[in-house]
């Protein structure tokens, strides 16, 4: 449920501006997640959200872009159980993933030092990767079938 919920806490910001803990709870209420106050306090501490501004130049959440190792355990863990399979065509890799997932796998894939990695397309279930070359598709195809498969 937690994995479901933080999921759903990363799209409601990428698609709203979510400017306290309070609207952030009634939006996860209206998608049918049981919440308090204190729940959404510490999902905001462990998917590391920050304020910045939004659009209409107000303080929104948003998921802090620095990570201080390329691939943190939690981008691991979200590749492990989000991820059905994974195929290349020239420089781009494509990433097949449960129903609803891609998002969240796009947002943690965005959120590394991949220097490779030129920016991300997710659909519902599908993430279209493009890679700087088509030289550096096999060492990141490999990369991401270890991660997925520890």
């Amino acid at each position: 449920m937690r994995y479901a919920r933080h999921q759903k806490i990363l799209e409601l910001i990428n698609t709203h501006e979510i400017d306290t803990q309070e609207r952030l709870a009634e939006k996860l209420r209206q998608a049918g997640f049981n919440v308090t106050q204190a729940t959404v306090s510490r999902d905001i501490k462990e998917l590391q959200l920050v304020k910045h501004a939004g659009p209409s130049g107000r303080s929104c959440y948003t998921q802090s872009r620095v990570t201080d190792a390329p691939v943190s355990e939690r981008f691991r863990k979200i590749l492990r159980e989000t991820i059905l399979s994974i195929d290349s065509a020239e420089n781009i890799i494509v990433i097949k993933t449960l129903s609803g997932c891609a998002n969240a796998a796009a947002e943690a894939i965005d959120t590394t030092n991949f220097p490779d990695i030129v920016g991300t397309i997710a659909g519902d279930n599908t993430i279209f990767m493009a890679i700087s070359s088509r030289e550096a598709v096999p060492a990141l195809m490999e990369q991401f079938h270890e991660m997925i498969s520890k």
